[in-house]
């Protein structure tokens, strides 16, 4: 372990400068992918002493925000990015309000609660406005039924009776 220690390149610079450095080196317009970038920082700095290192710098400068992954690719942050909308509708432009007006506080939400030192409300009186439920059904009179049932043409309603056939005697001769 000591001989490793003694061959490793004191002159290297940091891993996220050097991998700083190959992205905007290698200019892609897509970004740089991981292996581009191991080469290139191979090519200009030699052997790397580990290797698996690069993608664990690689993952936190992304998650710093120093880096943007976008389909594996790694590239640099824009500048001046666009802000990022919400779901949903955006909220209307608020009209400024003129100088000296009393902006009051905006309602809570939810239902306010009781106050317990109002009077106890009268209940409604019984004859007041429309019963609950469904109305009572009204009978008709005898005098309104007996014309419908005066007039018939003779034949039933519905469908009629099944016709069963009759039954005949069979002798059996032996």
């Amino acid at each position: 372990m000591a001989t490793e220690e003694v061959n490793m390149p004191q002159s290297l610079p940091p891993y996220p400068e050097m991998i700083v450095q190959a992205v905007e080196a290698l200019n892609e317009a897509n970004g740089s992918n991981k292996s581009a970038i191991s080469k290139y920082i191979e090519t200009t700095y030699g052997e790397l002493p580990e290797a698996n290192v690069l993608g664990h710098h690689l993952n936190k400068m992304k998650e710093s925000g120093e880096l943007v992954l976008n389909k594996n690719n790694y590239m640099k942050p824009d500048p001046n990015p666009q802000p990022k909308r919400g779901r949903g509708r955006p909220p209307k432009p608020k009209v400024p309000l003129p100088p000296g007006t009393v902006v009051s506080p905006p309602r809570p939400r939810g239902r306010p609660p009781k106050d317990p030192n109002a009077p106890p409300k009268s209940p409604k009186a019984p004859g007041s406005g429309r019963p609950r439920g469904r109305p009572k059904k009204i009978p008709r009179s005898p005098a309104a039924v007996a014309p419908s049932v005066a007039v018939t043409t003779g034949r039933p309603r519905g469908r009629p009776p099944k016709v069963k056939p009759q039954l005949t005697e069979v002798s059996v001769g032996l």
